[in-house]
Protein backbone atom coordinates (compact mmCIF):
# COMPACT_ATOMS: atom_id res chain seq x y z
CA UNK A 1 0.00 0.00 0.00
CA UNK A 2 1.52 3.56 -1.01
CA UNK A 3 1.89 6.18 1.77
CA UNK A 4 2.69 9.09 0.63
CA UNK A 5 4.41 11.58 3.31
CA UNK A 6 4.96 14.86 2.09
CA UNK A 7 2.36 17.09 4.41
CA UNK A 8 1.54 20.69 4.35
CA UNK A 9 4.52 21.90 6.90
CA UNK A 10 5.68 24.74 5.60
CA UNK A 11 4.86 27.15 8.35
CA UNK A 12 8.20 28.42 9.00
CA UNK A 13 11.11 28.23 6.22
CA UNK A 14 13.87 25.62 7.52
CA UNK A 15 17.38 26.19 6.35
CA UNK A 16 20.41 24.88 6.37
CA UNK A 17 23.01 26.48 8.15
CA UNK A 18 25.96 24.02 8.88
CA UNK A 19 27.48 20.67 7.04
CA UNK A 20 29.97 18.05 7.61
CA UNK A 21 31.13 15.72 5.38
CA UNK A 22 33.26 12.79 4.84
CA UNK A 23 33.95 10.25 2.17
CA UNK A 24 36.46 8.74 -0.29
CA UNK A 25 36.68 12.15 -1.68
CA UNK A 26 38.38 13.74 1.69
CA UNK A 27 36.59 16.37 4.30
CA UNK A 28 34.68 19.44 4.05
CA UNK A 29 31.86 21.21 1.79
CA UNK A 30 35.06 22.67 -0.72
CA UNK A 31 36.29 19.15 -1.27
CA UNK A 32 33.31 17.74 -1.84
CA UNK A 33 32.31 20.77 -3.90
CA UNK A 34 35.24 19.96 -6.14
CA UNK A 35 34.52 16.28 -6.57
CA UNK A 36 31.08 16.98 -7.93
CA UNK A 37 32.50 19.50 -10.25
CA UNK A 38 35.61 17.11 -11.68
CA UNK A 39 33.47 14.33 -12.43
CA UNK A 40 36.65 12.19 -11.89
CA UNK A 41 36.16 8.30 -10.52
CA UNK A 42 35.93 8.09 -7.01
CA UNK A 43 38.83 6.75 -4.69
CA UNK A 44 38.49 2.89 -4.86
CA UNK A 45 40.16 -0.17 -3.34
CA UNK A 46 39.68 -3.20 -5.80
CA UNK A 47 41.86 -5.30 -3.75
CA UNK A 48 40.90 -5.75 0.07
CA UNK A 49 37.64 -7.15 -0.62
CA UNK A 50 37.88 -8.49 -4.16
CA UNK A 51 36.32 -9.06 -5.71
CA UNK A 52 34.11 -6.69 -4.46
CA UNK A 53 35.42 -3.40 -4.68
CA UNK A 54 34.66 -0.44 -2.16
CA UNK A 55 35.61 2.77 -1.61
CA UNK A 56 37.48 3.80 1.38
CA UNK A 57 37.09 6.86 3.49
CA UNK A 58 39.71 9.26 3.31
CA UNK A 59 42.21 9.61 6.13
CA UNK A 60 41.06 12.33 8.30
CA UNK A 61 43.06 13.81 11.19
CA UNK A 62 40.50 12.53 14.25
CA UNK A 63 42.06 14.67 16.85
CA UNK A 64 40.75 18.03 14.72
CA UNK A 65 36.94 16.96 16.04
CA UNK A 66 37.55 14.14 18.84
CA UNK A 67 40.41 15.33 20.60
CA UNK A 68 40.24 12.58 23.49
CA UNK A 69 42.14 9.46 22.31
CA UNK A 70 39.84 7.65 24.66
CA UNK A 71 36.85 8.63 23.26
CA UNK A 72 38.71 7.56 19.79
CA UNK A 73 39.25 3.99 21.06
CA UNK A 74 36.02 2.94 22.56
CA UNK A 75 34.38 4.00 19.00
CA UNK A 76 34.21 1.82 16.10
CA UNK A 77 35.27 3.38 12.61
CA UNK A 78 31.09 4.39 11.74
CA UNK A 79 31.20 6.22 14.88
CA UNK A 80 34.07 7.80 14.75
CA UNK A 81 33.18 9.10 11.23
CA UNK A 82 29.85 10.47 12.76
CA UNK A 83 30.99 12.39 14.96
CA UNK A 84 33.75 14.03 12.86
CA UNK A 85 30.96 14.45 10.53
CA UNK A 86 28.88 16.07 13.02
CA UNK A 87 31.52 18.59 14.31
CA UNK A 88 32.46 19.48 11.26
CA UNK A 89 28.67 20.45 10.99
CA UNK A 90 28.64 22.21 14.27
CA UNK A 91 32.14 24.08 12.91
CA UNK A 92 29.98 25.07 9.64
CA UNK A 93 27.33 26.63 11.49
CA UNK A 94 29.20 28.93 14.07
CA UNK A 95 28.09 27.02 17.20
CA UNK A 96 31.15 24.58 17.92
CA UNK A 97 31.95 27.25 21.00
CA UNK A 98 28.04 27.61 21.78
CA UNK A 99 27.11 25.21 24.55
CA UNK A 100 23.78 27.02 25.23
CA UNK A 101 23.08 26.19 21.47
CA UNK A 102 24.16 22.76 21.41
CA UNK A 103 22.13 21.82 24.72
CA UNK A 104 19.05 22.58 23.05
CA UNK A 105 20.17 21.38 19.53
CA UNK A 106 18.05 18.08 19.24
CA UNK A 107 19.72 15.41 17.33
CA UNK A 108 18.29 12.56 14.58
CA UNK A 109 20.64 9.83 13.43
CA UNK A 110 20.23 7.53 10.59
CA UNK A 111 21.89 4.25 11.23
CA UNK A 112 22.33 0.49 10.61
CA UNK A 113 22.87 -1.97 12.98
CA UNK A 114 26.66 -1.23 14.45
CA UNK A 115 29.41 -2.94 13.71
CA UNK A 116 29.80 -6.67 14.27
CA UNK A 117 32.68 -8.10 16.25
CA UNK A 118 33.48 -10.31 13.77
CA UNK A 119 36.10 -11.75 15.32
CA UNK A 120 33.73 -12.69 17.77
CA UNK A 121 31.32 -14.04 15.41
CA UNK A 122 34.36 -15.67 13.13
CA UNK A 123 35.74 -17.98 16.88
CA UNK A 124 32.25 -19.19 17.45
CA UNK A 125 31.17 -20.46 14.43
CA UNK A 126 34.20 -22.42 14.28
CA UNK A 127 34.45 -23.79 17.64
CA UNK A 128 30.49 -24.98 16.61
CA UNK A 129 31.97 -27.04 14.52
CA UNK A 130 34.24 -28.56 16.75
CA UNK A 131 31.70 -29.09 19.83
CA UNK A 132 29.93 -32.42 21.16
CA UNK A 133 27.75 -30.29 23.21
CA UNK A 134 27.02 -26.61 20.50
CA UNK A 135 24.21 -25.34 23.55
CA UNK A 136 26.70 -24.95 26.38
CA UNK A 137 29.45 -24.41 23.78
CA UNK A 138 27.22 -21.05 22.35
CA UNK A 139 25.96 -20.27 25.68
CA UNK A 140 29.77 -19.92 27.05
CA UNK A 141 30.72 -17.97 24.44
CA UNK A 142 28.39 -15.33 24.80
CA UNK A 143 28.70 -15.08 28.41
CA UNK A 144 32.35 -14.42 27.87
CA UNK A 145 32.57 -12.75 24.41
CA UNK A 146 29.69 -10.38 24.61
CA UNK A 147 30.62 -6.47 24.88
CA UNK A 148 29.72 -4.35 27.89
CA UNK A 149 26.42 -3.27 25.16
CA UNK A 150 25.07 -7.16 25.95
CA UNK A 151 25.11 -6.87 22.24
CA UNK A 152 27.97 -8.68 19.53
CA UNK A 153 27.96 -5.34 17.96
CA UNK A 154 28.00 -1.68 18.63
CA UNK A 155 24.68 -0.47 19.10
CA UNK A 156 23.16 1.91 16.39
CA UNK A 157 22.17 4.63 19.29
CA UNK A 158 25.45 4.98 20.13
CA UNK A 159 26.50 7.19 17.58
CA UNK A 160 24.02 9.92 18.93
CA UNK A 161 25.55 8.78 22.49
CA UNK A 162 29.00 9.89 21.26
CA UNK A 163 27.71 12.95 19.54
CA UNK A 164 26.71 13.89 22.63
CA UNK A 165 29.75 13.17 25.04
CA UNK A 166 32.01 14.27 22.30
CA UNK A 167 30.18 17.93 21.58
CA UNK A 168 28.25 18.53 24.30
CA UNK A 169 24.72 18.47 21.70
CA UNK A 170 22.20 17.33 24.39
CA UNK A 171 19.18 17.93 23.44
CA UNK A 172 16.26 15.20 22.60
CA UNK A 173 18.30 12.82 20.66
CA UNK A 174 16.43 10.19 17.90
CA UNK A 175 18.00 7.19 15.91
CA UNK A 176 16.34 5.64 12.93
CA UNK A 177 17.05 2.33 11.51
CA UNK A 178 15.69 1.22 8.26
CA UNK A 179 18.74 1.48 5.40
CA UNK A 180 18.40 4.29 3.13
CA UNK A 181 14.67 4.96 4.10
CA UNK A 182 16.20 6.05 7.75
CA UNK A 183 17.78 8.79 6.00
CA UNK A 184 14.95 9.92 4.36
CA UNK A 185 13.02 10.03 6.93
CA UNK A 186 15.78 11.88 9.48
CA UNK A 187 15.27 14.69 6.95
CA UNK A 188 11.51 14.80 6.59
CA UNK A 189 10.99 14.64 10.41
CA UNK A 190 13.98 17.36 11.20
CA UNK A 191 12.11 19.48 8.73
CA UNK A 192 8.84 19.02 9.55
CA UNK A 193 9.40 19.96 13.54
CA UNK A 194 10.90 22.99 12.62
CA UNK A 195 8.65 23.97 10.11
CA UNK A 196 5.53 23.13 12.62
CA UNK A 197 7.11 25.23 15.42
CA UNK A 198 7.90 22.07 17.68
CA UNK A 199 11.76 23.00 17.99
CA UNK A 200 13.83 25.68 16.16
CA UNK A 201 17.15 23.99 15.47
CA UNK A 202 17.64 19.93 14.47
CA UNK A 203 21.07 18.41 13.47
CA UNK A 204 20.84 15.52 11.04
CA UNK A 205 22.52 13.13 9.57
CA UNK A 206 24.41 9.68 9.76
CA UNK A 207 27.74 7.73 9.26
CA UNK A 208 28.53 4.10 7.50
CA UNK A 209 32.11 2.33 7.56
CA UNK A 210 31.83 0.18 4.36
CA UNK A 211 35.28 -1.55 4.89
CA UNK A 212 33.94 -4.35 7.13
CA UNK A 213 33.77 -8.04 5.25
CA UNK A 214 31.06 -8.55 7.48
CA UNK A 215 28.84 -6.58 5.41
CA UNK A 216 30.35 -7.65 2.47
CA UNK A 217 28.94 -11.44 3.54
CA UNK A 218 25.40 -9.13 4.11
CA UNK A 219 24.85 -7.61 0.99
CA UNK A 220 26.38 -10.21 -1.13
CA UNK A 221 24.21 -12.90 0.02
CA UNK A 222 21.42 -10.49 -1.33
CA UNK A 223 23.18 -10.56 -4.71
CA UNK A 224 23.90 -6.64 -4.37
CA UNK A 225 27.20 -5.88 -4.97
CA UNK A 226 29.14 -5.45 -8.21
CA UNK A 227 32.25 -7.82 -8.74
CA UNK A 228 33.46 -6.19 -11.66
CA UNK A 229 35.85 -2.95 -11.73
CA UNK A 230 34.14 0.20 -10.88
CA UNK A 231 32.04 1.74 -13.58
CA UNK A 232 29.58 4.80 -13.04
CA UNK A 233 26.10 3.78 -11.68
CA UNK A 234 23.53 4.27 -14.60
CA UNK A 235 26.19 2.36 -16.41
CA UNK A 236 26.61 -1.05 -14.67
CA UNK A 237 23.59 -3.10 -16.70
CA UNK A 238 25.66 -4.58 -19.66
CA UNK A 239 27.33 -7.28 -17.67
CA UNK A 240 23.94 -8.21 -15.64
CA UNK A 241 22.44 -7.18 -12.66
CA UNK A 242 25.32 -4.43 -11.74
CA UNK A 243 25.37 -4.04 -7.95
CA UNK A 244 26.30 -1.75 -5.33
CA UNK A 245 29.72 -0.19 -4.55
CA UNK A 246 29.58 0.54 -0.76
CA UNK A 247 31.40 3.68 0.19
CA UNK A 248 32.65 5.06 3.44
CA UNK A 249 31.06 7.97 4.59
CA UNK A 250 29.26 10.54 6.88
CA UNK A 251 26.73 13.41 6.66
CA UNK A 252 25.30 16.30 8.78
CA UNK A 253 23.03 19.16 8.53
CA UNK A 254 22.18 22.25 11.21
CA UNK A 255 18.85 22.67 10.14
CA UNK A 256 17.29 25.71 12.28
CA UNK A 257 13.68 27.97 11.57
CA UNK A 258 14.85 30.97 9.20
CA UNK A 259 14.13 33.39 12.00
CA UNK A 260 15.78 31.78 14.38
CA UNK A 261 19.21 31.73 12.44
CA UNK A 262 18.35 35.08 11.43
CA UNK A 263 17.96 35.95 14.66
CA UNK A 264 21.70 34.98 15.61
CA UNK A 265 23.39 36.64 12.40
CA UNK A 266 23.71 32.72 10.61
CA UNK A 267 24.57 32.28 7.33
CA UNK A 268 21.84 30.16 5.86
CA UNK A 269 23.03 27.78 2.79
CA UNK A 270 20.00 27.09 1.10
CA UNK A 271 16.53 26.35 1.90
CA UNK A 272 15.07 22.71 3.15
CA UNK A 273 11.80 22.25 1.32
CA UNK A 274 9.10 19.44 3.30
CA UNK A 275 10.72 15.82 1.72
CA UNK A 276 8.54 13.64 0.56
CA UNK A 277 8.67 9.11 0.96
CA UNK A 278 6.78 6.48 0.27
CA UNK A 279 7.29 2.67 0.54
CA UNK A 280 5.40 0.53 -1.81
CA UNK A 281 5.61 -2.81 -2.79
CA UNK A 282 8.19 -3.74 -5.31
CA UNK A 283 6.66 -4.41 -8.68
CA UNK A 284 7.58 -4.06 -12.86
CA UNK A 285 7.13 0.29 -12.93
CA UNK A 286 6.26 0.65 -8.89
CA UNK A 287 9.77 2.67 -8.22
CA UNK A 288 8.92 4.51 -11.59
CA UNK A 289 5.50 5.74 -10.79
CA UNK A 290 6.64 6.39 -6.79
CA UNK A 291 8.86 8.77 -7.95
CA UNK A 292 6.64 10.14 -10.52
CA UNK A 293 4.07 10.80 -7.69
CA UNK A 294 6.45 12.37 -5.28
CA UNK A 295 8.42 14.54 -7.22
CA UNK A 296 4.81 16.02 -7.72
CA UNK A 297 3.98 16.45 -4.15
CA UNK A 298 7.46 17.96 -3.34
CA UNK A 299 6.23 20.44 -6.29
CA UNK A 300 9.74 20.41 -8.15
CA UNK A 301 9.45 21.27 -11.56
CA UNK A 302 12.49 22.26 -12.94
CA UNK A 303 15.58 21.84 -11.11
CA UNK A 304 19.04 22.40 -12.04
CA UNK A 305 20.40 19.19 -11.23
CA UNK A 306 19.01 16.21 -9.80
CA UNK A 307 21.51 14.38 -6.93
CA UNK A 308 19.99 10.30 -7.34
CA UNK A 309 21.06 8.10 -4.79
CA UNK A 310 20.68 4.96 -6.89
CA UNK A 311 22.68 1.85 -5.66
CA UNK A 312 23.54 0.75 -9.26
CA UNK A 313 20.95 -2.45 -9.10
CA UNK A 314 20.26 -2.19 -12.94
CA UNK A 315 16.64 -2.80 -12.78
CA UNK A 316 16.12 -0.11 -9.88
CA UNK A 317 18.20 2.51 -11.89
CA UNK A 318 16.42 2.20 -15.21
CA UNK A 319 13.43 2.23 -13.32
CA UNK A 320 14.44 5.43 -11.26
CA UNK A 321 16.02 6.97 -14.85
CA UNK A 322 12.41 6.08 -16.44
CA UNK A 323 10.46 7.92 -13.52
CA UNK A 324 12.96 10.93 -13.45
CA UNK A 325 13.03 11.26 -17.13
CA UNK A 326 9.14 11.05 -16.99
CA UNK A 327 8.89 13.57 -14.27
CA UNK A 328 11.39 16.00 -15.45
CA UNK A 329 12.18 15.89 -18.84
CA UNK A 330 15.75 17.02 -19.82
CA UNK A 331 16.77 17.41 -16.31
CA UNK A 332 20.48 16.81 -15.81
CA UNK A 333 21.33 13.87 -13.36
CA UNK A 334 23.99 13.26 -11.22
CA UNK A 335 24.50 9.68 -8.97
CA UNK A 336 25.81 10.18 -6.02
CA UNK A 337 27.30 6.83 -5.95
CA UNK A 338 29.88 7.81 -8.77
CA UNK A 339 31.04 10.57 -5.98
CA UNK A 340 31.08 8.54 -2.62
CA UNK A 341 30.00 5.10 -3.43
CA UNK A 342 26.77 3.99 -1.94
CA UNK A 343 26.71 4.54 1.40
CA UNK A 344 23.39 3.02 2.79
CA UNK A 345 21.81 5.19 5.50
CA UNK A 346 23.65 8.09 4.62
CA UNK A 347 22.79 8.32 0.60
CA UNK A 348 19.99 10.69 1.52
CA UNK A 349 21.49 12.79 4.31
CA UNK A 350 24.90 13.57 1.74
CA UNK A 351 22.48 14.24 -1.27
CA UNK A 352 20.83 17.12 1.35
CA UNK A 353 24.02 18.18 1.88
CA UNK A 354 25.74 18.34 -1.28
CA UNK A 355 22.72 19.92 -2.60
CA UNK A 356 22.53 22.83 0.21
CA UNK A 357 26.49 23.19 -0.67
CA UNK A 358 25.87 23.66 -4.63
CA UNK A 359 22.81 26.53 -3.73
CA UNK A 360 25.24 28.37 -1.42
CA UNK A 361 28.09 28.17 -3.76
CA UNK A 362 25.85 29.70 -6.10
CA UNK A 363 26.12 26.58 -8.71
CA UNK A 364 22.11 25.63 -8.60
CA UNK A 365 19.46 27.38 -7.82
CA UNK A 366 17.41 24.39 -7.02
CA UNK A 367 18.09 20.72 -6.58
CA UNK A 368 16.25 17.58 -6.51
CA UNK A 369 17.72 14.64 -4.29
CA UNK A 370 16.08 10.96 -5.21
CA UNK A 371 16.55 8.14 -2.89
CA UNK A 372 15.50 4.82 -3.64
CA UNK A 373 16.26 1.94 -1.06
CA UNK A 374 17.89 -1.52 -2.75
CA UNK A 375 15.00 -3.43 -0.84
CA UNK A 376 11.85 -0.85 0.16
CA UNK A 377 11.44 2.52 0.21
CA UNK A 378 11.74 6.09 -1.97
CA UNK A 379 12.40 9.49 -1.02
CA UNK A 380 12.29 13.17 -2.49
CA UNK A 381 14.56 15.94 -1.27
CA UNK A 382 14.03 19.51 -2.58
CA UNK A 383 16.43 22.03 -1.53
CA UNK A 384 16.85 25.30 -3.29
CA UNK A 385 19.01 28.85 -2.82
CA UNK A 386 18.22 31.62 -0.59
Amino acid sequence: MSRPQARDVQARDVVVTGIGLVSCAGEGIETHLNAFASQAPPRTDAETFAPYPVHPVAPVSLDAQIPKKSDQRQMEAWQRLGVYAAGLALDSAGVKEDAGFKSALPLVVAAGGGERDYAVDGAILTGLRGTNDPGAFLNERLLNDLRPTLFLAQLSNLLAGNISIVHGVTGASRTFMGEESSGVDALRIGHARIASGQVETMMVGGSYNAERPDVMVVHEMGGYLLKTAYRPVFERGAEGTGGFVLGSAAAFLVLEAAEHAAARGAKALARLMPVANDRVARAPGSVSASLTRLIGEAGIERPDVVLSGATGLTELAAEELAGLHAALPGARIRATGDMIGHPMEVAAPFGAALAAALCAAGSAAEVAVTSVGHRRGEGVIRVVRI
